[in-house]
């Protein structure tokens, strides 16, 4: 409970590395969590030094197209502003984890609904996976942000990135550099219901 009480997300980091031996651990944690059917259909990219500017830079330009031409989530351009502001703190940590849906395929495609249920249970899977990273991080004395605001520039990463599946999203990996409170939550009574 220590650790998940504690974790936060974090949106400043140190200028710090990160050991590999640190990342696969974290990495390996996420592989732990359960998943329908097993499929397990995590797939973990880490960009470090010139490769994470690098894959930033591709998502700033998908951003800048998105907000020019409003093509992938015409109804959400509300949240671009908020999307560019989690690209400035995902350039302040020294990683950024990349995660992919190995079974999925692009979100702006349509499926028909045993596909959808497929990729809900994955989704779900990789949720656990992303949580037991987080929590894993947390124990190494390590700060996470878990980053959805990828979906604005979709196209542009997944072609940069070059690997099969769905970009799920990313997640910013560092030593924090500020140490906020928890957030306020509701209530088990508002949450939880007897039948």
């Amino acid at each position: 409970m220590d650790c998940i009480n504690n974790r936060r997300s974090i949106r400043k980091y140190k200028d710090k590395p990160i050991s590999k031996d640190d990342i696969e651990q974290i990495i390996k944690a996420g592989s732990m969590a359960p998943s329908a059917k097993n499929r397990q259909p995590w797939k973990y990219i880490v960009y470090v030094s010139d490769e994470r500017n690098k894959l930033l830079d591709v998502m700033e330009s998908g951003l800048k197209k998105e907000q020019n031409e409003h093509l992938l989530l015409p109804n959400s351009s509300f949240g671009l502003s908020d999307a560019f502001h989690t690209l400035q703190i995902m350039r302040t940590a020294p990683v950024i984890i990349v995660i992919i849906n190995t079974n999925g395929i692009s979100p702006y495609k349509m499926v028909n609904s045993d596909e959808r249920v497929t990729e809900i249970c994955d989704t779900l899977s990789i949720g656990a996976s992303v949580e037991n990273i987080l929590l894993k991080a947390t124990e190494l004395g390590l700060g996470t942000l878990w980053i959805a605001n990828t979906c604005f520039a979709y196209n542009e990463l997944m072609e940069w990135i070059g690997s099969e599946g769905q970009l799920v999203g990313a997640i910013a990996l560092g030593y924090a550099d500020e140490h906020p409170s928890a957030r306020p939550r509701k209530q088990i009574k508002d949450i939880l219901e007897y039948r």
